[in-house]
Formats: structure tokens, sequence, C-alpha cells
């Protein structure tokens, strides 16, 4: 009979069950396994045997089983990070001069990426060219409890470049949103110049929303640039391998 059984061994059998089911369906059973699963031993436990480390510092029950889910399921919620699938996925798209255009690194007068995962950039041309995503958290599984307690952090970072012979300007802006779209907290770069005969290297731009407060619901992603010398074209700045995760 399982309610004889030692907590310590029940723990045991019950981490070896999914996480989504412990949480929906096992708390349900009785007092016990209820107790069992909104404790905090049990997802030390899980949290040990999928070797997530950094939530040493949680101190309650609900940090770590919050610990857990965000680790799992920490992944970029940019969708066509690199252009691989052109401009899908990718809105409000503002094409100035002769608009975005996808290449192959390292392109010309350019450098290769520092990670061997990325093959492609996206280029801007001799007027603003923009473009966005608006990434929806609850369909990417944040639920709102978690997004207005927890408040996890939100990690945004963004590759920029430009070619060696031309100089650019670039931009990078990014909102937390409510449900009905109002802004509930911003990151606005400066706008970065790029002199021309630069050295064409890859540079991380980041930002880390944390204490947002409660509300948020999506998040807007909104980058571009243009190059300085108006050549017709695509001189102006690259970027690519943008990102938004969702983390502990």
């Amino acid at each position: 009979r399982m309610e004889s059984l030692p907590e310590a061994v029940l723990i045991r059998i019950l981490a070896s069950i999914p996480a989504v089911d412990l949480v929906l369906a096992c708390r349900l059973v009785c007092c016990q396994w209820k107790n069992l699963i909104e404790g905090a031993a049990l997802w030390i436990l899980k949290c040990q045997q999928k070797g997530l480390t950094g939530a040493e510092s949680q101190d309650s029950a609900e940090n770590w089983q919050n610990f857990y889910f965000l680790s799992k399921k920490k992944k970029n919620l940019i969708k066509n990070p690199c252009g691989e699938e052109d401009l899908q996925h990718w809105g409000e798209v503002e094409n100035g001069g002769d608009g975005w255009k996808i290449e192959e690194l390292p392109g010309d007068f350019g450098k290769e990426f520092p990670s061997e995962e990325v093959h492609k950039y996206f280029v801007t041309s001799y007027e603003w060219c923009r473009k966005a995503q608006v990434i929806d958290l609850r369909a990417e599984g944040y639920w709102e409890e978690l997004m207005d307690t927890t408040q996890p952090k939100v990690v945004v970072k963004d590759w920029y470049a430009g070619r060696s012979d031309a100089g650019c300007l670039y931009e990078l802006c990014v909102k937390l949103l409510s449900e009905n779209e109002d802004v509930l907290a911003e990151y606005r770069s400066e706008t970065i110049a790029i002199p021309q005969d630069n050295d064409a290297n890859w540079t991380e731009i980041s930002h880390t929303f944390s204490n947002y407060g409660p509300g948020v619901r999506f998040v807007r992603f909104e980058h571009g640039g243009q190059d300085t010398l108006f050549w017709k074209g695509w001189y102006g700045v690259r970027v690519t391998n943008s990102s938004v995760t969702v983390e502990p």
C-alpha cells in the first residue's frame, strides 16, 4: 500500500513522474501526496536528477518548483532569429531603402560569427529598416500566476555588426506589455553608431528585466538600423541570433 511507504521512498517514486502530471493530477490524489508535491524536498530531488543547479539560495517550496519549471522550459522565444526562414515570424516590417535582406556569413567585408551554429544574418539598407516580434507568454507556457508572483527574469539579447567598408546605425527596443498591450517596462538602447573602416566584429547587446510588477503577458522585441553613407544596396547594420528567454 502506497500510504504505508516511508515518506522518503514515496518522494523518490513521485520524482519519477513528469512534473506537469505531478501538479495537475497527482496533487489531487490525497492529502499526503498534495503535501509532498507542494513541499521543497520533491522539487529539490527533481532538480538534482536533471542536473539543475543554481537554486541553492531558494528558501521555499514554491521557489524550488518554479526554478525546476523555468529551467526545464528555458528556450529562445524569438522565432527565426537568424534568417533561416527569410522574414517569417517577423511582423511590423519597415523596409527602408532597398529593404531587409538575408545573407550568408561572413558576408562581404564581414567577420564570422562567434558561434558556428549561426549561418545567416539580416542586413539593412540606406534608409531605416525595422522589424519586430510579439511573444505571447501564456501561449509559450508561462502562466499568469508565475508572471505576476514569481516575476522570473526576462533576458533579452541581440547581436549586431557593420561591414568594414561602411558606417551604420543600430537600435534595439524591447517592451513588456499587459493584456491590453500597455507598456509595463521598457528597454531602449541608444542609437549605436558604427564608423566606416570598422573591424566588422560582432557585438552582443543584452538587458535583463526583473521586478517589473504584475500583469506582463507579452514581450515586444524590435530592432533595426541603416547605413550612414546612403549607398544603394545593403551596406547597413547586420543583426542575428536575437533571443528572449524567461529564466529563474
